[in-house]
């Protein structure tokens, strides 16, 4: 709780100039007499209201403040204000991300004024420089980022305190006793926040859900889910409207569509999947050409606009993928039935049909809603064997059903022509300066209790490259159709802008360390050697470390009405088409070309701008979320192997200590500076390592250590690691 500070008993103030200044130009539209300054600064003794007056007065005869009526002061605002958003350290200073500067601008701890992560803030800047670095105080918060946080409740018998999860949340939050909703003493709960009192030390707020015991695993699920703002279950009004629906496949709606029931057509998924979104048919033509179809779920067919259907999925943009479960953009009656291409049945598509030679070139294409009938459905394993073998024939060791069986003669053609067209196209995107990320998936196999029991890598084969080629093909082809229209039309591309120049150079300075070489010439020497390093590292300890560091180095992708292209992908138009039942762009994807087909108008930029910018900033939780937990089963493994020596490689170098990632599951966990007890070690940062005072003994980004689990924190989702040493040549 917030106590009040006592008088000053006729000492001085200290730093009252400043003091005053910061209170005046914090409300710089607002009057302050010296009794409201003194009541802010917590004093009431006549020597410090003394001091308040003189000191007043003095900054008035500097011209510094004006009295706009008798004894009614307010600041001079000479001072250029700017808005920007506050990224906070976990030490409490921050840094403003603003587009009037070039640089971040440095904020101390004392002058981060209630401030929080992600907030947007206005600030104004000093006439001076921290470490190099322009610093600012902030005046105003425009924005709160958030207003809800995890965190774990400690009762008292009048109040309460939330300490959040988040270690970017410097402050307690202050839980008046009757809004604890319930919660006991150490209850994981989801707090918002409601007030921030001008003298209160810490925000005050109130419990909004009790999510379980800490540690528990669907406390910690749904604290991950919580603490993005990410929903767990659908409001009971909208599973009642989906579940109402009319799914059924009608006469009438065929008439309306093209009917490619009898064109032989398969889907290749994931043999866990339970959405297929997307099918591919195949038909060789009189004239030589195939007759290519990627068929995807129609699912604006059933999400029509203005409904509350339309509105959760809108407000969710995206399914998120954690570890143990999928949370659905769509309730489940159309995410894994109705708009779920399964296998020997007839579902409601949308559909970009192709007509493509020996070359992989397009010789016609068609969009447009359609009627289709799958007639087999494949994992990726099996359709890999069918490339492997070159046979219609599907080994028991990956078949879905368990035994080994024969597929059609005539889909086994389909699956080996399609491949050899992927590859075609695949070589092409390359030599156009697309970027190849293979980044090695992390995943788990699971118990019946959601236990993770083992770790394995996903990688990317012929199989998954064959669809994902296919998919690029068709999101490419439908943003050219509409964005090469005159006049030009709005619609939702998929973006990605060039790779950002000091990035490249922080990637270069580290890969360097591992003898790699880049050329950041000019777009294609740096493309070609992005891809030659990421070729190069496959198999070798630093490949995941290369690999995110190279990811990291890259602008983000993002939705938007303004098309500048695809960086990654090395094409000028790009949208987002194949995946509507988990991605809410694809949906207005659809939504457009449909209407564009049909001869209609522009339609409002700003409006769907505003829903890019939503669909990407959901994303971008989304991915956050899922990351973390990742990191929580991670955590959940290694809790089982406390006794076992690991190798692993040094991912990352701080002044604190240094990150090691295990070679054999990529689990990361931390060794502290304060644990490597055989000497005094300190931080060189051009060397990307700690070094020893005395032995001159290093550790170094890259290299590869031995360590043994010393703690695991599933609440904080923290690692810690004892160092053994270094790997003996």
């Amino acid at each position: 709780m917030t106590r009040k500070k006592k008088g000053k008993s006729g000492r001085g103030i200290s730093n009252l100039t400043n003091t005053i200044l910061s209170i005046l130009k914090k409300e710089k539209n607002k009057t302050f007499n010296y009794k409201q300054i003194a009541a802010i600064l917590g004093v009431n003794d006549a020597s410090s209201r003394n001091q308040i007056i003189k000191k007043l007065h003095q900054l008035l005869a500097k011209k510094e403040i004006e009295e706009v009526e008798r004894g009614k002061f307010k600041a001079v605002v000479t001072t250029e204000y700017h808005t920007g958003i506050l990224d906070l350290s976990i030490k409490g200073s921050g840094y403003i991300i603003s587009e009037d500067f070039d640089d971040d601008v440095f904020i101390t701890a004392n002058n981060i004024n209630k401030a929080l992560n992600g907030d947007e803030v206005e600030f104004y800047v000093y006439n001076r420089r921290k470490r190099g670095k322009l610093e600012g105080e902030i005046t105003n918060i425009i924005k709160r980022a958030k207003t809800e946080y995890v965190g774990v409740i400690q009762l008292h018998e009048k109040y309460a305190f939330v300490i959040a999860d988040s270690n970017k949340m410097y402050k307690d939050i202050f839980i008046p006793i009757n809004k604890t909703n319930n919660a006991e003493n150490g209850d994981k709960v989801l707090v918002a926040l409601e007030d921030w009192p001008e003298k209160a030390d810490s925000p005050y707020g109130r419990v909004v859900q009790v999510l379980g015991k800490p540690g528990e695993h669907n406390t910690e699920i749904h604290a991950i889910l919580a603490e993005y703002g990410l929903p767990y279950k659908f409001p009971h009004e909208v599973e009642a409207f989906a579940n109402n629906l009319d799914t059924s496949i009608t006469p009438n709606e065929i008439s309306k569509r093209r009917d490619m029931r009898k064109v032989l057509t398969f889907t290749i998924d994931p043999k866990d999947a339970k959405d297929f979104d997307d099918a591919l048919s195949f038909e060789i033509l009189e004239n030589g050409l195939y007759e290519i179809g990627i068929h995807i779920a129609d699912v604006s067919h059933y999400v029509q606009e203005g409904t509350i259907l339309d509105d959760e999925a809108y407000e969710r943009a995206t399914s998120v993928y954690l570890v143990d479960r999928v949370v659905p953009m769509l309730p489940e009656v159309l995410s894994n039935n109705a708009c779920s291409l399964r296998p020997l049945e007839e579902k409601y598509t949308f559909s970009a049909v192709f007509k493509i030679n020996n070359k992989a070139e397009v010789k016609d294409q068609w969009f447009g809603r359609t009627v289709t009938y799958s007639d087999a459905r494949f994992a990726y394993e099996e359709a890999q064997a069918i490339i492997e073998t070159k046979t219609n024939t599907i080994p028991q060791e990956v078949s879905l059903t368990g035994e080994p069986y024969e597929t059609s003669p005539e889909i086994a053609q389909a699956v080996l022509k399609l491949d050899e067209l992927a590859k075609i196209m695949r070589k092409r995107r390359m030599n156009e300066g697309a970027i190849s990320f293979d980044k090695v998936e992390v995943k788990f196999d699971l118990d019946a209790e959601a236990n993770p029991v083992g770790v394995f890598f996903k990688t990317s084969k012929d199989a998954n490259k064959l669809i994902e080629e296919f998919m690029l093909l068709a999101n490419k082809k439908v943003a050219e159709f509409i964005g090469k229209k005159s006049p030009k039309k709005t619609f939702v591309y998929r973006v990605h802008d060039e790779p950002d120049a000091s990035k490249l150079a922080t990637l270069q300075g580290v890969v360097s360390k591992f003898g790699y070489k880049l050329n950041f010439k000019d777009r294609k020497t740096t493309t070609a050697s992005l891809n030659n390093l990421l070729q190069e590292v496959v198999g070798k300890k630093e490949q995941n470390l290369v690999d995110t560091l190279t990811i990291r180095s890259m602008s983000k992708a993002e939705y938007t009405t303004h098309n500048i292209g695809h960086y990654g992908l090395a094409f000028d138009y790009y949208s987002h088409f194949t995946s509507p039942i988990r991605r809410y762009p694809d949906v207005m994807a659809h939504r457009l070309l449909q209407y564009y087909l049909e001869g209609g108008k522009s339609v409002n930029e700003a409006i769907y701008e505003e829903k890019c910018n939503h669909s990407s900033n959901m994303e971008n939780l989304a991915t956050k979320a899922e990351r973390d937990s990742i990191k929580y089963m991670q955590i959940r493994f290694m809790e089982d192997h406390k006794n076992e020596e690991f190798l692993g490689v040094i991912s990352g170098v701080t002044d604190w200590g240094i990150y090691v990632e295990i070679i054999s599951n990529k689990c990361e966990g931390m060794v502290s500076v304060r644990d490597i007890k055989d000497d005094h070690y300190v931080f060189d940062e051009g060397q990307y390592a700690l070094v020893g005072k005395t032995t001159k003994n290093m550790y170094q980004l890259g290299d590869e250590v031995l360590v043994k689990v010393k703690n695991t924190d599933l609440v904080k989702k923290h690692l810690d690691f004892n160092l053994i040493g270094k790997k003996e040549e």
